[in-house]
C-alpha cells in the first residue's frame, strides 16, 4: 500500500484504562476459550461500532456474547453504571468514569481490555479456526498506517476544522490536512474493492467506521462549501456505500443512536454543513440486508 502515512504524534483518542490480551494458551491467563469473555459496546460509539462489525464478520456470537449498551452513558462522569462494578473489581478504587467498549473475563469478573485495537485483534486472531483473516499476516504495517491516516488525517482533521473558538487559519489548515487525506485515499481506491487485499481486513473496518463519523457527526460542525470539498471523493464514498450494504456493517449502522450520542457530548456549533448529507447511510445499510437498517438499541 501506497498511501503515505503521517508521522506519529499523541492522538486524541483517550487513553485505555485497561489494556490486558488474550493469549495463545493457558501461560498467559487470559486464553482463548469460548463464551469466556463478554464484549460490552455501544454501537453509537466509533470504537464500539468498530469491534461490532469485526465480531460479526467473524461470526462470533455464540462464542464472545455481547451486550449492548445505551448511545448516552448514564453516569455524571460519561460512565455507565452498569459498568461500574466491573470496573471497580478491576481496579482498587478505581476513580474515572465507566466507559465502552470493554472486553471482559466472566471467570474472574474483572476487565481484560479497553483497548479497541488490541480487542478487535484479539478477536480475529485468538479465535480464528475457519473464520476470516481480517489481519492478515504481514499486514501490520498496512492496516496501522490506516488507523493512522484515520486518526489523525481524518477524524483529528475533522475535529479541528469545526473547532469552535480556533483562529480561521487553523481551521483552514486541518481542512487542508482531511481533504488531502480523504484525495490520498479516494486515488488508492480508485479501482480497488477494499484497502490493502481482495478481502475485508481490519483497515476496511478501521476506514468505513472513520467515514461514517465524518458524514454523520464532524459534518455537522463545517460550512457547506467543507462537506462539498469532502464529498467530492467519489471512489472513497462508492467504498463506503459498498460497505454500508455488507450485513456484517449495515446491521450494526444506528444513526439515531449515533445522533443522540453526538447532541450528548458536542459542545460545538452546528454549521450549515450539516444539512448537506453526503451518503444516505440509512438506504444502503437497509438494501444490503433487506431489513431495517436502525438496530434502535437502547
Amino acid at each position: 500500500m501506497s498511501v503515505t502515512p503521517l508521522a506519529a504524534h499523541p492522538s486524541a483518542r483517550s487513553v485505555p484504562a485497561f489494556r490486558g490480551r488474550i493469549g495463545r494458551d493457558a501461560r498467559s491467563g487470559h486464553y482463548a476459550v469460548p463464551r469466556r469473555y463478554r464484549l460490552h459496546l455501544s454501537t453509537a460509539c466509533p470504537d464500539g461500532l468498530r469491534i461490532a462489525v469485526v465480531h460479526s464478520l467473524l461470526g462470533l456470537d455464540d462464542v464472545c456474547p455481547v451486550t449492548f449498551l445505551p448511545a448516552v452513558p448514564d453516569s455524571p462522569d460519561s460512565g455507565h453504571a452498569v459498568l461500574r462494578p466491573l470496573y471497580e473489581a478491576s481496579a482498587h478504587r478505581y476513580q474515572g468514569p465507566a466507559t465502552a467498549p470493554v472486553l471482559s473475563d466472566d471467570w474472574s469478573g474483572r476487565i481484560v481490555s479497553t483497548h479497541a485495537p488490541d480487542i478487535t485483534r484479539d478477536l480475529a486472531q485468538r479465535f480464528s479456526g475457519d473464520r476470516p483473516d481480517l489481519y492478515p499476516c504481514g499486514a501490520d504495517s498496512e492496516i496501522e498506517t490506516v488507523e493512522r491516516m484515520c486518526a489523525q488525517g481524518i477524524e483529528e482533521a475533522a475535529q479541528g476544522a469545526g473547532a469552535v473558538g480556533a483562529e480561521r487559519a487553523e481551521r483552514e489548515e486541518a481542512l487542508e490536512t482531511l481533504v488531502g487525506s480523504l484525495a490520498a485515499l479516494d486515488r488508492w481506491l480508485d479501482g480497488r474493492q477494499y484497502m490493502i487485499r481482495d478481502q475485508i481486513t481490519g483497515a476496511d473496518v478501521e476506514l468505513w467506521a472513520t467515514l461514517v463519523q465524518l458524514d454523520t457527526v464532524h459534518r455537522h460542525h463545517l460550512d457547506a462549501a467543507a462537506v462539498e470539498r469532502i464529498a467530492a471523493h467519489p471512489a472513497l464514498w462508492a467504498y463506503a456505500r459498498r460497505l454500508a450494504a455488507h450485513p456484517a456493517f449495515g446491521a450494526h449502522l444506528d444513526l439515531d443512536a449515533i445522533a443522540r450520542r453526538h447532541h450528548a457530548r458536542c459542545q460545538g456549533l452546528e454549521a450549515a454543513g450539516a444539512a448537506v448529507q453526503i451518503l444516505d447511510w440509512a438506504a444502503h445499510a437497509a438494501a444490503g440486508n433487506g431489513t431495517r437498517p436502525q438496530v434502535n438499541r437502547p
